[in-house]
């Protein structure tokens, strides 16, 4: 095949995941020139990822923005891709293929796709097990673990310690159940400090307000709010000595360099469908994060650290 299109809009957990797949479907189009269609925010990561020839953004125009959609699929069409790997199969992806004049293979759960994944489990299974098993509808069934070996960045105008700790927070400011409160995360950043580790405090504009408390109760804490991009995260992860956080996107970044990691679920999000995966993840859920006894989170840590 000489013209593939890869569709992935986002959001950052689910990109980090979708490395995996990335690297399967060039390994298996290693001579095709691969088109990502993802979302603005991911489009500068992705380029660097070296899985694809180029990299289009989508706006995503609304269906009643007729002329800006046309001019999509228009696009999309007339490039000739003779595969579209759909890895967001959402209602709007599925719909691209409906809309193509010309219907190339297409694998996802468009209705009519040639290679359909539209088995019974695929909405109970982890995002690694599902897109292994919608890749091999498609033929491909070698897919490795998330790798972001390429994703790398200079970090030394952070003047860091020998040793600390990164805390993410945050999280989408539409979910705030999902978050370890602020309170919690500043009495683990003082034991922390007591433990000779550094806590860097990893966040967006939108964290502001509980990066700000935990600062205030840690002030050895060192504030990184808004001054991190993907590939600073991922060197500084690499660096680490341990890392804690909520279900949150630069999570996932921090788990797939290998860092030693706990991420922190409340039932408002399952781990089974979306959490890190690799031996150096490890998951605490409870019903409400308020609820979490942290000598558990110190006792992982100080697990960690024994381990040197």
């Amino acid at each position: 095949m000489n013209k593939i299109l890869v569709i992935k809009h986002s959001a950052l957990g689910d990109i980090i995941l979708a490395t995996a797949p990335f690297a399967a479907i060039r390994q298996a189009h290693s001579q095709a020139h691969i088109v990502l269609l993802t979302t603005k925010p991911y489009a500068q990561l992705l380029e660097k990822s070296g899985y694809f020839d180029e990299v289009w953004v989508d706006t995503r125009p609304k269906l009643y923005q007729v002329a800006s959609l046309y001019k999509l699929i228009k696009k999309i069409s007339d490039a000739g891709f003779e595969r579209v790997y759909d890895l967001q199969t959402s209602s709007r992806s599925s719909l691209y293929f409906h809309l193509f004049p010309k219907k190339p293979e297409w694998s996802g759960i468009a209705s009519g796709a040639s290679h359909c994944h539209n088995t019974i489990e695929r909405t109970s299974l982890h995002t690694i097990e599902r897109q292994k098993q919608q890749l091999s509808v498609a033929g491909i069934n070698n897919v490795p673990t998330p790798c972001l070996d390429w994703l790398t960045a200079d970090i030394s105008q952070f003047n860091l310690p020998e040793k600390y700790a990164l805390l993410v927070a945050g999280g989408s400011p539409h979910r705030p159940e999902k978050r370890l409160p602020a309170e919690g995360y500043g009495k683990f950043a003082n034991w922390l400090v007591g433990q000779g580790i550094t806590p860097l405090l990893i966040g967006t504009q939108a964290e502001s307000e509980v990066i700000t408390e935990i600062e205030q109760a840690c002030p050895q804490a060192i504030n990184l709010l808004g001054k991190t991009n993907f590939a600073e995260i991922a060197e500084l992860a690499r660096n680490a000595t341990l890392a804690v956080g909520n279900d949150t996107g630069p999570i996932h970044i921090i788990a797939a360099t290998k860092c030693p990691v706990l991420v922190l679920f409340s039932k408002f999000s399952n781990p089974d469908l979306c959490a890190p995966r690799g031996d150096n993840v490890s998951i605490i859920r409870k019903t409400h994060l308020a609820e979490l006894d942290l000598h558990e989170v110190e006792n992982w840590a100080k697990n960690v650290i024994a381990k040197g």
